[in-house]
């Protein structure tokens, strides 16, 4: 489906972006992709604040001129306009067990491994936390997250013993997400998957050789 009067404002080292693109390919949805460059802090300008004041990619701008920033929300609009292969649950029980599970991936997770990172990052300080607001980085709360996301895996490799995905028998954004905090905290936190974490191991390597994956 070629959807080009949308347009994508995204990162390609972006986590965020990177969890929108994969729902795009999953979907074989085609929009304009704009470029944001983090590194030159281009999402600062005037030019992107006038798209998202809170200065975060990606951002969604539909043909109207509106945009939708937030993963889930833009996932939601998407997921409207196109629902075929749905990825956020077809029944009312689907999507609120597919919704659980990616809430809890995205919050003891994915937000584990973003606060290790920036809290540590020396290009980071003054900017601990995204958005239009600064902060100092807390050393502290990167030792957390360090445990954090051993637990978290911990959690996972439980769930994936007794379920092929995160939300149970089907691919989800469930899975999109867990899929980046992997590789996220791979990467960026130097934590990858433990060796013993056979179930999350066997889910990873599934998961990873999706074409989505490489968006």
């Amino acid at each position: 489906m070629t959807s080009n009067t949308l347009k994508l404002y995204q990162s390609s080292g972006s986590p965020n972006s990177r969890r929108v693109r994969m729902f795009l390919a999953e979907k074989d949805m085609q929009v304009t992709v704009v470029p944001v460059d983090l590194g030159t802090k281009e999402q600062f300008s005037d030019a992107y604040r006038a798209i998202n004041p809170r200065l975060q990619v990606p951002a969604l701008v539909l043909e109207d001129g509106a945009a939708i920033a937030e993963v889930p929300a833009i996932w939601r609009y998407l997921e409207l306009i196109h629902p075929a292969n749905p990825l956020l649950g077809s029944s009312a029980k689907e999507q609120g067990v597919i919704a659980m599970w990616e809430r809890r991936v995205e919050l003891d997770g994915f937000a584990a491994v973003m606060e290790a990172v920036r809290n540590t990052v020396p290009g980071l300080q003054g900017r601990a936390l995204s958005g239009p607001h600064l902060y100092e980085q807390i050393p502290a709360l990167a030792e957390r997250s360090l445990l954090r996301i051993k637990n978290f895996y911990a959690d996972m490799n439980a769930r994936l013993a007794e379920s092929p995905f995160i939300a149970g028998e089907q691919f989800s954004v469930a899975d999109i997400t867990a899929l980046v905090t992997v590789d996220f905290a791979t990467g960026g936190a130097k934590l990858p998957i433990p060796e013993d974490h056979t179930a999350l191991k066997r889910w990873y390597e599934i998961v990873a050789a999706r074409p989505s994956a490489k968006a």
